[in-house]
Protein backbone atom coordinates (compact mmCIF):
# COMPACT_ATOMS: atom_id res chain seq x y z
CA UNK A 1 0.00 0.00 0.00
CA UNK A 2 1.25 3.68 -0.65
CA UNK A 3 -0.95 6.64 0.45
CA UNK A 4 -1.84 9.30 -2.12
CA UNK A 5 -0.87 13.01 -2.20
CA UNK A 6 -2.62 15.70 -0.49
CA UNK A 7 -2.92 19.39 -1.17
CA UNK A 8 -5.97 20.89 0.79
CA UNK A 9 -6.44 24.75 0.87
CA UNK A 10 -9.01 24.56 3.69
CA UNK A 11 -11.00 27.78 4.76
CA UNK A 12 -13.73 26.67 7.43
CA UNK A 13 -15.78 30.26 9.40
CA UNK A 14 -17.36 29.72 12.69
CA UNK A 15 -20.18 31.47 14.41
CA UNK A 16 -18.07 34.43 15.67
CA UNK A 17 -14.99 35.33 14.72
CA UNK A 18 -12.73 32.92 14.02
CA UNK A 19 -11.74 31.21 10.69
CA UNK A 20 -9.79 28.45 9.93
CA UNK A 21 -7.60 29.15 6.68
CA UNK A 22 -4.76 26.61 6.07
CA UNK A 23 -2.65 25.32 2.71
CA UNK A 24 -1.67 21.68 3.57
CA UNK A 25 -0.27 19.30 1.18
CA UNK A 26 1.66 16.04 1.91
CA UNK A 27 3.93 13.72 -0.96
CA UNK A 28 2.58 10.10 -1.62
CA UNK A 29 3.56 8.16 1.40
CA UNK A 30 4.51 11.21 3.98
CA UNK A 31 4.05 11.81 7.39
CA UNK A 32 2.94 15.40 8.77
CA UNK A 33 2.51 16.60 12.29
CA UNK A 34 0.18 18.78 12.98
CA UNK A 35 0.32 20.77 16.16
CA UNK A 36 -1.21 24.03 18.14
CA UNK A 37 -3.16 25.24 21.42
CA UNK A 38 -6.89 24.06 22.34
CA UNK A 39 -9.13 26.04 19.56
CA UNK A 40 -6.63 26.53 17.09
CA UNK A 41 -7.99 24.53 14.60
CA UNK A 42 -6.46 21.07 14.27
CA UNK A 43 -9.49 18.47 14.40
CA UNK A 44 -11.45 21.05 11.63
CA UNK A 45 -8.60 20.57 9.36
CA UNK A 46 -9.00 16.94 9.82
CA UNK A 47 -12.92 17.51 9.78
CA UNK A 48 -12.75 19.49 6.92
CA UNK A 49 -10.46 17.05 4.88
CA UNK A 50 -12.10 13.76 5.78
CA UNK A 51 -15.63 15.55 4.68
CA UNK A 52 -16.98 15.96 8.34
CA UNK A 53 -17.11 19.58 8.70
CA UNK A 54 -17.81 22.01 5.41
CA UNK A 55 -15.67 24.03 3.74
CA UNK A 56 -17.09 27.69 3.36
CA UNK A 57 -14.12 28.38 0.70
CA UNK A 58 -10.95 26.31 -0.61
CA UNK A 59 -10.43 22.69 -2.23
CA UNK A 60 -9.32 19.36 -0.93
CA UNK A 61 -7.76 16.78 -2.97
CA UNK A 62 -6.74 13.65 -2.43
CA UNK A 63 -4.88 11.48 -4.49
CA UNK A 64 -5.61 12.18 -8.22
CA UNK A 65 -9.15 13.86 -7.77
CA UNK A 66 -10.78 16.80 -5.96
CA UNK A 67 -13.17 15.47 -3.25
CA UNK A 68 -14.61 18.80 -1.72
CA UNK A 69 -14.77 21.94 -3.21
CA UNK A 70 -16.79 25.33 -2.15
CA UNK A 71 -16.33 26.68 -5.64
CA UNK A 72 -16.65 25.40 -8.97
CA UNK A 73 -15.60 22.46 -10.05
CA UNK A 74 -14.29 21.76 -13.78
CA UNK A 75 -17.36 20.53 -14.63
CA UNK A 76 -19.01 23.88 -13.22
CA UNK A 77 -20.47 22.42 -10.11
CA UNK A 78 -19.59 22.18 -6.43
CA UNK A 79 -17.57 19.36 -5.56
CA UNK A 80 -18.64 17.26 -1.89
CA UNK A 81 -17.39 13.89 -2.17
CA UNK A 82 -19.26 11.77 0.93
CA UNK A 83 -16.71 10.77 3.78
CA UNK A 84 -16.38 7.27 3.02
CA UNK A 85 -15.69 7.30 -0.74
CA UNK A 86 -13.14 10.08 -0.01
CA UNK A 87 -10.25 7.14 0.44
CA UNK A 88 -9.03 9.01 3.75
CA UNK A 89 -9.72 7.06 7.33
CA UNK A 90 -10.05 9.31 10.49
CA UNK A 91 -9.00 7.62 13.69
CA UNK A 92 -8.92 9.83 17.13
CA UNK A 93 -9.03 9.29 20.57
CA UNK A 94 -11.70 7.25 20.98
CA UNK A 95 -11.15 3.59 19.18
CA UNK A 96 -14.70 3.46 18.24
CA UNK A 97 -14.53 -0.19 17.62
CA UNK A 98 -17.96 -1.74 16.73
CA UNK A 99 -18.58 -3.35 20.48
CA UNK A 100 -20.67 -6.11 18.93
CA UNK A 101 -17.65 -7.49 16.72
CA UNK A 102 -14.82 -9.33 17.73
CA UNK A 103 -11.41 -7.76 16.92
CA UNK A 104 -10.93 -9.54 13.60
CA UNK A 105 -14.46 -8.58 12.59
CA UNK A 106 -13.47 -5.28 13.38
CA UNK A 107 -10.45 -5.17 10.94
CA UNK A 108 -12.42 -7.23 8.28
CA UNK A 109 -14.99 -4.92 7.92
CA UNK A 110 -13.60 -2.24 5.54
CA UNK A 111 -12.74 -5.05 3.26
CA UNK A 112 -16.37 -7.10 3.53
CA UNK A 113 -17.59 -3.66 2.64
CA UNK A 114 -15.81 -2.72 -0.57
CA UNK A 115 -17.06 -6.83 -1.78
CA UNK A 116 -14.27 -8.41 -0.30
CA UNK A 117 -15.59 -12.36 0.41
CA UNK A 118 -15.76 -12.77 4.07
CA UNK A 119 -13.01 -15.56 4.17
CA UNK A 120 -10.36 -12.86 2.35
CA UNK A 121 -11.28 -10.08 4.91
CA UNK A 122 -11.16 -12.42 7.60
CA UNK A 123 -7.89 -13.82 6.50
CA UNK A 124 -6.77 -10.16 5.79
CA UNK A 125 -7.53 -9.02 9.49
CA UNK A 126 -5.86 -11.74 11.21
CA UNK A 127 -2.64 -10.63 9.08
CA UNK A 128 -2.94 -6.91 10.31
CA UNK A 129 -3.68 -8.27 14.09
CA UNK A 130 -0.22 -9.46 13.69
CA UNK A 131 1.28 -6.67 12.43
CA UNK A 132 -0.04 -4.48 15.04
CA UNK A 133 1.15 -7.23 17.68
CA UNK A 134 -2.15 -8.54 18.52
CA UNK A 135 -1.62 -12.24 17.13
CA UNK A 136 -4.25 -14.59 18.03
CA UNK A 137 -6.41 -11.86 19.81
CA UNK A 138 -8.82 -11.84 16.70
CA UNK A 139 -11.83 -13.70 18.75
CA UNK A 140 -11.73 -10.92 21.71
CA UNK A 141 -14.75 -8.22 21.94
CA UNK A 142 -13.01 -4.59 22.47
CA UNK A 143 -15.20 -4.63 26.17
CA UNK A 144 -12.23 -7.97 26.48
CA UNK A 145 -9.49 -5.31 25.49
CA UNK A 146 -7.24 -3.05 26.59
CA UNK A 147 -7.09 0.56 26.12
CA UNK A 148 -3.83 0.21 24.17
CA UNK A 149 -5.05 -3.26 22.27
CA UNK A 150 -8.39 -1.38 21.02
CA UNK A 151 -5.91 1.62 19.44
CA UNK A 152 -4.02 -1.28 17.78
CA UNK A 153 -6.96 -2.69 16.51
CA UNK A 154 -8.26 0.88 15.51
CA UNK A 155 -4.81 1.17 13.74
CA UNK A 156 -5.00 -2.44 12.02
CA UNK A 157 -8.63 -1.67 11.02
CA UNK A 158 -7.92 1.37 9.27
CA UNK A 159 -4.95 0.64 7.11
CA UNK A 160 -7.04 -2.78 6.30
CA UNK A 161 -9.17 -0.33 3.99
CA UNK A 162 -5.60 0.80 2.30
CA UNK A 163 -6.27 4.57 2.29
CA UNK A 164 -4.87 6.81 0.46
CA UNK A 165 -4.85 9.05 3.36
CA UNK A 166 -4.93 7.97 7.25
CA UNK A 167 -6.10 11.33 9.78
CA UNK A 168 -4.88 10.59 13.07
CA UNK A 169 -6.29 13.00 15.68
CA UNK A 170 -4.44 12.91 18.76
CA UNK A 171 -4.37 9.09 18.79
CA UNK A 172 -2.47 8.49 21.97
CA UNK A 173 -3.79 11.07 24.29
CA UNK A 174 -6.39 8.90 25.83
CA UNK A 175 -3.64 6.05 26.74
CA UNK A 176 -1.44 6.32 29.84
CA UNK A 177 2.71 7.12 28.91
CA UNK A 178 4.03 3.48 29.04
CA UNK A 179 0.79 1.98 26.60
CA UNK A 180 1.18 5.16 24.53
CA UNK A 181 5.00 4.42 24.06
CA UNK A 182 4.30 1.16 22.74
CA UNK A 183 1.55 2.52 20.65
CA UNK A 184 3.79 5.05 18.94
CA UNK A 185 6.16 2.64 18.23
CA UNK A 186 3.76 0.28 16.18
CA UNK A 187 2.50 3.40 14.41
CA UNK A 188 6.38 4.27 13.26
CA UNK A 189 6.53 0.67 12.35
CA UNK A 190 3.34 0.48 10.02
CA UNK A 191 3.11 3.93 8.67
CA UNK A 192 6.78 3.54 7.38
CA UNK A 193 6.33 -0.25 6.04
CA UNK A 194 2.72 0.15 4.37
CA UNK A 195 4.22 4.24 2.68
CA UNK A 196 1.04 5.41 4.40
CA UNK A 197 0.26 9.34 3.53
CA UNK A 198 -1.02 10.16 7.01
CA UNK A 199 -1.49 13.92 8.97
CA UNK A 200 -1.14 13.63 12.55
CA UNK A 201 -2.61 15.75 14.69
CA UNK A 202 -0.87 15.92 18.49
CA UNK A 203 0.27 17.97 21.38
CA UNK A 204 3.17 15.73 22.35
CA UNK A 205 6.52 16.94 20.28
CA UNK A 206 8.14 13.35 21.01
CA UNK A 207 4.78 11.99 19.08
CA UNK A 208 6.16 14.45 16.01
CA UNK A 209 9.62 13.30 16.19
CA UNK A 210 9.09 10.19 16.61
CA UNK A 211 6.23 9.44 13.59
CA UNK A 212 6.41 12.64 10.96
CA UNK A 213 9.29 13.74 8.70
CA UNK A 214 7.39 17.76 8.65
CA UNK A 215 6.11 19.35 11.17
CA UNK A 216 3.13 22.18 11.05
CA UNK A 217 2.01 24.45 14.09
CA UNK A 218 -1.57 26.25 13.78
CA UNK A 219 -2.40 28.82 15.81
CA UNK A 220 -5.58 31.06 15.54
CA UNK A 221 -6.79 29.48 12.25
CA UNK A 222 -3.53 29.82 10.45
CA UNK A 223 -0.35 27.87 9.67
CA UNK A 224 2.53 29.91 11.92
CA UNK A 225 5.06 27.72 11.39
CA UNK A 226 5.90 24.70 8.87
CA UNK A 227 8.75 22.66 7.94
CA UNK A 228 11.41 19.31 8.53
CA UNK A 229 10.68 18.64 12.44
CA UNK A 230 13.95 18.84 13.81
CA UNK A 231 14.43 22.63 12.20
CA UNK A 232 11.20 23.41 13.26
CA UNK A 233 11.67 22.05 16.72
CA UNK A 234 15.23 24.04 16.82
CA UNK A 235 14.22 27.41 15.95
CA UNK A 236 10.75 27.61 16.86
CA UNK A 237 9.03 30.71 15.22
CA UNK A 238 6.22 31.15 18.64
CA UNK A 239 6.08 31.28 22.32
CA UNK A 240 3.53 28.37 21.81
CA UNK A 241 6.26 26.41 19.97
CA UNK A 242 9.07 27.18 22.19
CA UNK A 243 7.02 25.66 24.83
CA UNK A 244 5.72 22.55 22.81
CA UNK A 245 9.68 22.11 22.13
CA UNK A 246 11.22 22.50 25.41
CA UNK A 247 12.91 26.11 25.24
CA UNK A 248 13.18 29.68 26.08
CA UNK A 249 12.56 31.93 23.05
CA UNK A 250 12.29 35.23 24.50
CA UNK A 251 12.21 38.55 21.93
CA UNK A 252 14.53 41.20 21.82
CA UNK A 253 16.87 43.43 19.31
CA UNK A 254 20.43 43.24 18.00
CA UNK A 255 22.97 45.62 19.83
CA UNK A 256 26.85 45.22 20.21
CA UNK A 257 26.52 42.18 18.50
CA UNK A 258 24.06 40.37 20.91
CA UNK A 259 20.51 40.32 21.80
CA UNK A 260 19.60 42.73 24.15
CA UNK A 261 16.08 43.45 26.17
CA UNK A 262 14.91 46.63 25.42
CA UNK A 263 13.40 48.64 28.64
CA UNK A 264 14.23 46.22 30.80
CA UNK A 265 15.91 47.09 33.99
CA UNK A 266 19.05 46.09 34.82
CA UNK A 267 19.40 46.10 30.65
CA UNK A 268 19.70 42.22 30.21
CA UNK A 269 22.59 41.08 26.69
CA UNK A 270 23.04 37.39 25.72
CA UNK A 271 25.52 36.33 23.01
CA UNK A 272 25.47 33.73 21.04
CA UNK A 273 28.78 31.81 19.74
CA UNK A 274 27.97 30.46 16.32
CA UNK A 275 28.28 31.97 13.27
CA UNK A 276 24.71 32.43 11.72
CA UNK A 277 23.72 34.19 15.30
CA UNK A 278 26.76 36.22 14.85
CA UNK A 279 25.88 37.51 11.62
CA UNK A 280 22.23 38.31 12.79
CA UNK A 281 23.17 40.08 15.99
CA UNK A 282 24.94 42.02 13.65
CA UNK A 283 22.32 43.89 12.32
CA UNK A 284 22.20 46.74 14.93
CA UNK A 285 18.69 46.77 15.87
CA UNK A 286 17.10 44.15 13.93
CA UNK A 287 14.55 42.36 16.01
CA UNK A 288 15.97 38.92 17.44
CA UNK A 289 14.78 35.69 19.29
CA UNK A 290 16.91 34.41 21.49
CA UNK A 291 16.75 30.62 21.85
CA UNK A 292 18.15 28.41 24.30
CA UNK A 293 17.24 25.08 26.52
CA UNK A 294 16.37 25.96 30.42
CA UNK A 295 18.86 22.65 31.23
CA UNK A 296 21.78 25.17 30.05
CA UNK A 297 20.87 28.25 32.59
CA UNK A 298 22.73 28.27 35.57
CA UNK A 299 20.93 29.51 38.78
CA UNK A 300 22.29 31.44 41.66
CA UNK A 301 21.12 33.32 43.95
CA UNK A 302 21.41 37.12 44.25
CA UNK A 303 23.87 38.64 47.27
CA UNK A 304 20.23 40.43 48.61
CA UNK A 305 17.26 38.13 49.52
CA UNK A 306 15.19 41.67 48.33
CA UNK A 307 14.64 42.97 44.72
CA UNK A 308 15.40 45.81 45.54
CA UNK A 309 19.06 45.35 47.43
CA UNK A 310 19.49 43.55 44.45
CA UNK A 311 18.66 45.52 42.17
CA UNK A 312 20.98 48.50 44.36
CA UNK A 313 23.92 46.34 44.19
CA UNK A 314 23.88 45.77 40.17
CA UNK A 315 23.03 48.99 39.69
CA UNK A 316 26.21 50.07 41.91
CA UNK A 317 28.56 47.63 40.45
CA UNK A 318 27.40 48.78 36.71
CA UNK A 319 28.39 52.38 37.60
CA UNK A 320 32.04 50.94 39.41
CA UNK A 321 32.42 49.49 35.83
CA UNK A 322 31.79 52.40 33.46
CA UNK A 323 28.81 50.72 32.10
CA UNK A 324 25.08 50.67 32.25
CA UNK A 325 24.55 47.36 30.58
CA UNK A 326 25.12 43.95 32.50
CA UNK A 327 27.61 41.41 31.07
CA UNK A 328 26.40 39.37 28.12
CA UNK A 329 24.84 36.36 29.15
CA UNK A 330 24.71 37.25 33.10
CA UNK A 331 21.07 38.90 34.14
CA UNK A 332 19.54 39.72 37.30
CA UNK A 333 15.60 38.45 37.73
CA UNK A 334 13.19 37.78 40.28
CA UNK A 335 11.25 34.14 40.63
CA UNK A 336 7.77 34.40 39.55
CA UNK A 337 6.48 30.72 39.99
CA UNK A 338 8.13 27.36 40.36
CA UNK A 339 7.40 24.34 39.08
CA UNK A 340 7.71 20.54 39.88
CA UNK A 341 9.28 18.14 37.07
CA UNK A 342 9.98 14.74 36.65
CA UNK A 343 14.18 15.48 37.38
CA UNK A 344 13.41 18.50 39.75
CA UNK A 345 12.04 21.60 39.58
CA UNK A 346 11.50 24.55 36.47
CA UNK A 347 12.02 27.81 38.20
CA UNK A 348 10.13 30.78 36.17
CA UNK A 349 11.31 33.97 36.09
CA UNK A 350 10.39 37.76 34.56
CA UNK A 351 11.88 40.72 32.65
CA UNK A 352 12.53 38.51 30.31
CA UNK A 353 10.66 35.67 30.77
CA UNK A 354 13.09 32.44 31.63
CA UNK A 355 12.60 29.04 32.21
CA UNK A 356 15.53 27.40 34.11
CA UNK A 357 15.95 23.78 35.01
CA UNK A 358 17.01 22.95 38.28
CA UNK A 359 17.80 19.75 40.88
CA UNK A 360 14.90 19.71 43.45
CA UNK A 361 17.57 19.78 46.04
CA UNK A 362 19.18 23.09 44.45
CA UNK A 363 15.27 24.64 45.55
CA UNK A 364 15.53 24.02 48.60
CA UNK A 365 19.00 24.48 49.70
CA UNK A 366 18.95 27.95 47.91
CA UNK A 367 16.00 28.88 49.73
CA UNK A 368 13.94 29.87 46.26
CA UNK A 369 10.90 30.99 46.15
CA UNK A 370 8.14 33.26 44.17
CA UNK A 371 9.86 37.19 44.73
CA UNK A 372 13.47 35.62 45.09
CA UNK A 373 15.94 38.08 43.31
CA UNK A 374 18.78 35.56 41.21
CA UNK A 375 21.52 35.69 38.97
CA UNK A 376 21.01 33.54 35.54
CA UNK A 377 23.94 32.94 33.79
CA UNK A 378 23.72 31.20 30.23
CA UNK A 379 26.86 30.38 27.66
CA UNK A 380 27.25 31.93 24.43
CA UNK A 381 27.96 28.12 22.93
CA UNK A 382 24.23 27.68 24.12
CA UNK A 383 22.64 29.91 22.74
CA UNK A 384 21.09 30.54 18.69
CA UNK A 385 19.83 33.95 17.98
CA UNK A 386 17.33 34.45 15.40
CA UNK A 387 15.97 36.98 13.14
CA UNK A 388 11.99 37.28 14.35
CA UNK A 389 11.00 37.93 10.49
CA UNK A 390 12.54 34.88 8.94
CA UNK A 391 11.51 32.17 12.07
CA UNK A 392 8.51 31.47 10.41
CA UNK A 393 8.43 28.87 8.24
CA UNK A 394 6.46 28.51 4.51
Amino acid sequence: MTGGRLDAHVVVRRRGDFTLDARVHAEPGEVVAVMGPSGAGKSTLLGAISGLVSLSEGRVRIGERDVASAGRSAAGSRVNVRPALRGAVLLGQDARLFPHMSARENVAFGPRARGVSRKVALGEADDWLWRVGLPGMGEHRPAELSGGQQQRVAVARALATSPQLLLLDEPLTALDPETAGEVRAMLHEQLTTTHATALIVTHDAVDAAALASRLIFIEQGTISQSGPVASVLAAPATTFAAAVSGVNRILGVAHRGCWWARGVSPDVLIAAADADSQAVAAREGAALAAVFRPGVVRLERAAESSWTGALRIAEARAAEQGTEQSEPGSWLARIVRIERTPGGARVHTADPAVAVDVPADAVASLGLAPGTPVRLRVAPTDVRLLPVSETRGS
